[in-house]
């Protein structure tokens, strides 16, 4: 796949602090209407490899492509406005706020005058709640204060507000963390809705079971380089898994590499 084909194209990224190198010779596509999960252990780079994606961090050398444009300025304000967004594992809402105002902050819906229009604010959330994120309950609503929800809840507002700004690519930072079965359940249906809207997600997640059920590839990081890339028809969870387990206990991910 060139860059002018994929959505993201990364070509040679490296990224250090100081003498300290974090990423490697990164090359990386994702495609249109993809789910990539992005998997390592603690330290192996990814979330500054996802810092370099959102325009957190310039990488020190290398190219970021997106929508077969070479991105040379490439801030996070950047980033939003060409359709990356990014859905933290702390979800980034204010607790204290009413949904509709979470839905919108920053990005608040104005009038031909330029005056924000609370009502058509008010009326695309509940618009949003019922026929997208698939909230049935009437003791949700659009004026329920965000802390009032569960955490899969709170990732679907995320989520939603996401697909609802037209993101073309959605990075998932964790985004089953601390929840309970019931709740990953009901993030994992709201990722799937990611490829039904026809949208691509990095999926990053420790827990290889959540990201196999609903991921078209997984990337495996390894100390700051890609130490492999699958497509789900290529390998079963299980042998992901003794993949992963390789990797970390002899740095390979087959046992002939480690055996050497």
């Amino acid at each position: 796949m060139t860059a002018s084909e994929s959505l993201l194209s990364l070509r040679r990224i490296t990224k250090g602090f100081g003498k300290i190198p974090v990423l490697h010779e990164i090359d990386l596509d994702i495609g249109s209407n993809e789910i990539v999960a992005l998997v390592g252990d603690n330290g192996a780079g990814k979330s500054t490899l996802i810092k370099v994606i959102t325009g957190v961090h310039s990488p020190s050398s290398g190219e970021v492509w997106f929508k077969g444009e070479r991105r040379n300025e490439h801030s996070v304000k950047r980033s939003r406005e060409i359709g990356i967004e990014t859905v933290y594992q702390e979800r980034a809402l204010a607790d204290q706020q009413a949904l509709w105002r979470n839905m919108f902050a920053g990005r608040e819906l104005t009038n031909r005058f330029g005056f924000i229009d609370v009502a058509k604010q008010k009326a695309e959330t509940e618009r949003l709640l019922r026929r997208q994120m698939g909230f049935t309950s009437k003791a949700i609503t659009i004026d329920s204060e965000v802390r009032g929800l569960s955490g899969g809840e709170k990732q679907g507002v995320a989520i939603g507000r996401a697909l609802y700004f037209d993101a073309d690519l959605i990075i998932l930072d964790e985004p089953t963390m601390g929840l309970s079965l019931k709740e990953t359940t009901r993030v994992l249906d709201f990722v799937k809705d990611i490829r039904r809207q026809g949208k691509s997600a990095i999926f990053i997640d420790h827990n290889i079971f959540h990201v196999y059920d609903v991921c078209d590839r997984f990337v495996i990081l390894d100390r700051g380089r890609i130490a492999g890339d699958f497509r789900k028809e290529e390998l079963s969870q299980p042998e992901l898994v003794r993949k992963m387990l390789l990797l970390a206990t002899t740095g390979s991910l087959d046992e002939e590499g480690a055996q050497a």
